[in-house]
């Protein structure tokens, strides 16, 4: 038995694979490329590499989810081990093939490092307390694959910008079974209020700098927009933890953190001055809209690649 392809869709938190297409917008912003059809697999790059993460994470998680998820679709029965291994291979495979298609060299060079750490944060490092920071440095990495070899300096600040919402996220799911803490939640909520007002200065500066009025005005205004969606989305439920950090506040704070990640990209394409991938991720964001009001089948929100 290998499964429906539903079955495959719940294995890779499908969904979830819109919140990392945008990363290598942010980083192709960042670093002065022009959106064009080649570089348009490098988001198709991240989105293999997050769907061979969370199949890989199923793969690890087998024997802690019989017990505390048993509706995930190895404990289940829905889909095999071995099958989940193979999806996992499969798609980290494809997403490197994808970066060394759409960015060339420079992109492969960041693309297997990434990979990478996405195997070691689920075989190794996700219960120890170097997780959160493999976990941001591979969202910190997808980030620079969109700049790709020699011109990551461009990018860090988008990259470290991701990278610090992530390990913020990544905390705040460890408290999704037995609740987190009003120290750690507080903390993120923090890291999100400023994350937020750092890239919309960044953007308004961004706008004022740009040559002509109408280019610079709605610069600034799509990165104010998005940098102000991102907090709304984020920092209600973040703050909701702090006050009772309870494993259901956890786990609404990581789903809405998840959620954040596409205006945050936003912000962060129009700081580049991309109002291309802006767009473009509006419209991942009304996508990802209409899949959450699909439906899908109760489980972990859980942070678990790039």
């Amino acid at each position: 038995m290998t499964g429906t392809l539903r079955d495959h869709l719940d294995l890779v938190r499908a969904p979830a694979v819109l919140s990392v297409v945008g990363d290598t917008l942010a980083g192709a912003a960042a670093a002065g490329h022009r959106v064009t059809p080649r570089r348009a697999l490098l988001p198709l790059a991240s989105a293999c590499l997050y769907a061979g993460g969370m199949a890989l994470n199923d793969y690890a998680d087998r024997d802690l989810d019989a017990v505390e998820r048993p509706e995930r679709p190895i404990p289940s029965g829905r889909v095999t081990e071995q099958r989940a291994l193979q999806v996992a291979v499969g798609l980290t495979a494809a997403g490197v093939g994808l970066a060394a298609a759409g960015g060339g060299a420079r992109a492969l060079a960041v693309a297997v490092p990434l990979a990478a750490s996405v195997w070691t944060y689920d075989t190794v490092a996700k219960e120890h307390a170097a997780g959160p920071v493999v976990m941001a440095a591979c969202r910190g990495l997808d980030v620079l694959m969109g700049a790709g070899v020699g011109r990551l300096r461009a990018a860090l600040p988008a990259a470290a910008g991701l990278a610090v919402h992530t390990a913020g996220v990544t905390l705040v799911s460890r408290g999704e079974v037995h609740g987190t803490t009003s120290s750690l939640a507080t903390g993120v909520a923090a890291a999100t209020a400023v994350g937020g007002a750092v890239v919309g200065a960044g953007a308004l500066r961004r706008g004022r700098a740009s040559a002509g009025g109408g280019p610079g005005v709605a610069t600034a205004v799509a990165g104010l927009a998005a940098a102000a969606a991102y907090v709304a989305t984020a920092l209600p439920r973040q703050v909701d933890a702090a006050i009772t950090p309870s494993a259901g506040n956890a786990f609404a704070a990581t789903k809405a953190g998840i959620r954040a990640m596409v205006p945050l990209q936003a912000a962060w394409a129009a700081r580049g001055g991309s109002l291309v991938s802006v767009a473009a991720l509006a419209g991942v964001e009304v996508a990802g809209r209409l899949l959450r009001r699909a439906g899908r089948r109760p489980g972990r929100a859980e942070m678990s690649e790039t």
